[in-house]
């Protein structure tokens, strides 16, 4: 009997062929960029602290250190970076443990990656206590690895994350297709060399060379994403 699933180096008519495909987790599979905000504004409530909702652009999609350090230096709250850190990390896996909402695609993208055995991974600035929290409800098995924002030295916008992935998985950064929703995030794939497929969540995002843009991840599949490297030159 011949299977339908085309083998994982189909090559394109140019030659090229998708060797990985490398995920964003907050706001590009789990509908929860507006949890952290959520969380942020009642953190800062509980220090006397009202936070401006044009800062949310500011920390949106950014590693924790950089997105909290803002916050404190713009409000003046007293507190230190650690334990501001713990105490949005409690109130986020609180808020997840009560519903966490995949985006509209996400499960059908995951499950279309993994039945043709396309090496997968989940590469998000969130801590690694969060990304175990989330993958069981996006199921592990989907990922052959995920990089967490706390287990590199340099985290998004820093091309680091992307370029451990894709060393990870044995592919070239070059033939790497990833998803993300965040300027931050889409600035951390380009950094690596990586093909970027941006679906925006808070703020927009502006198409460029290497750089589709989508309004929805319900838009995105495996065929839109291998014809993405017959755009390298």
């Amino acid at each position: 009997m011949t299977t339908t699933v085309p083998a994982l180096g189909t090559r394109t008519a140019e030659g090229s062929a998708l060797q990985a495909v490398l995920l964003d987790m907050d706001g590009t599979l789990v509908d929860t960029e507006g949890f952290w905000w959520d969380v942020e504004v009642e953190v800062f409530a509980g220090l006397g602290r009202t936070l401006d909702d044009s800062w949310r652009h500011v920390v949106v999609g950014g590693p924790m250190s950089r997105s909290a350090g803002f916050l404190i230096e713009a409000t003046g709250a007293d507190i230190t970076l650690a334990e501001l850190t713990v105490l949005l990390n409690e109130g986020f896996e609180d808020r997840i443990s009560r519903a966490l909402p995949l985006m509209p695609g996400a499960a059908r993208l995951l499950a279309e990656l993994a039945a043709h055995e396309i090496p997968t991974a989940l590469v998000s600035a969130s801590h690694r206590r969060i990304i175990d929290r989330v993958l069981d409800s996006l199921g592990p098995q989907h990922f052959r690895l995920t990089v967490a924002g706390d287990e590199v030295p340099r985290t998004k916008p820093h091309p680091d994350p992307y370029l451990l992935a894709a060393a990870g998985l044995g592919a070239d950064p070059a033939r790497c297709a990833v998803v993300e929703d965040t300027a931050t995030g889409v600035a951390a794939a380009e950094a690596a060399g990586c093909q970027v497929v941006a679906v925006p969540s808070v703020a927009p995002i502006a198409p460029a060379a290497g750089r589709t843009v989508v309004a929805s991840l319900e838009e995105v599949d495996l065929a839109f994403l291998r014809g993405l490297m017959t755009q390298m030159r």
